[in-house]
């Protein structure tokens, strides 16, 4: 019988149970997934079960780091998601916690840029830590994504981005996001980058200030290679400001319109 385990081939014998597989190949673990849920119970393997043995506190080499990653994944996922590159245009709020979730997930690469430094009003919503204030955003984002995974690809560009450059920063990416806190420098990537790389999705954000409800932030598509995440109509102004729980929920959005685009899957579909 053929399996995967820790994300590898493996040929076991056909009447193998998940744990009699345990304790022959890794007794000491103390999480067992299967199929991307833990099992708590002995069950009979089946062909083409994917199988991943984790013991706790356990420091894994990238290969083995790499499986655990993705031992909670949906089966068949990983190979795509590690095989696509993504392009992140602004640090700040939407755009780091978007880092963050894509590297959990396994993306192969992602290009990173953003000229702004981190200041303490960022802390309410970015995704850095006080001892980092004063720290380029590329910067300080690559170290702490690499506190995650220190395999990951990561280019970092510490620069302001514009017409006459976003076109060549990311060259080469299977999604671009837009993760700007400036209308005009939303304004400028969605008239620049498609320019330039015609054929690229674009996945950009409108409409997540104040603390409204969590179900009218929505993903649309707008145009052919162009997805809108966000109520449309919330900005920041006097009175309205950018909190975490909202721009967290945006940021997810975007994550996930990348993660579904990656697969061949719509990010706006209803069901």
């Amino acid at each position: 019988m053929n399996i995967t385990l820790s994300e590898q081939p493996t040929t076991i014998p056909d009447n193998t149970t998940l744990f009699g597989l345990k304790n022959s190949r890794k007794p000491t673990a103390d999480i067992v997934v299967l199929n991307g849920a833990v099992v708590g119970t002995d069950r009979p393997l089946q062909e083409g079960d994917s199988v991943n043995l984790i013991q706790r506190g356990e420091v894994p080499s990238e290969k083995e780091l790499e499986a655990l990653l993705v031992a909670r994944h949906t089966p068949g996922v990983h190979q795509a998601v590690k095989a696509a590159t993504v392009g992140i245009a602004g640090l700040g709020g939407l755009g780091s916690t978007i880092a963050v979730a894509l590297v959990r997930t396994g993306i192969g690469k992602l290009v990173l840029a953003d000229f702004d430094v981190i200041e303490p009003t960022n802390l309410n919503r970015q995704q850095y830590n006080i001892d980092q204030l004063g720290l380029y955003k590329a910067d300080a984002l690559r170290a702490n994504l690499e506190q995650i995974n220190p395999y990951v690809s990561l280019e970092t560009h510490v620069l302001r981005l514009d017409d006459d450059n976003i076109g060549g920063v990311f060259s080469g990416v299977d999604v671009m996001v837009e993760a700007f806190d400036s209308t005009d420098a939303k304004a400028m990537l969605l008239r620049a980058f498609p320019k330039a790389h015609p054929g690229t999705p674009v996945v950009a954000a409108s409409g997540l200030a104040g603390s409204g409800p969590s179900n009218t932030i929505r993903t649309r598509r707008i145009l052919k290679n162009l997805y809108l995440v966000g109520d449309e109509d919330t900005q920041a102004e006097p009175g309205m400001g950018l909190m975490a729980p909202r721009v967290g929920i945006a940021a997810s959005h975007q994550a996930n319109a990348v993660l579904r685009l990656i697969l061949g899957e719509d990010p706006a579909a209803e069901e």
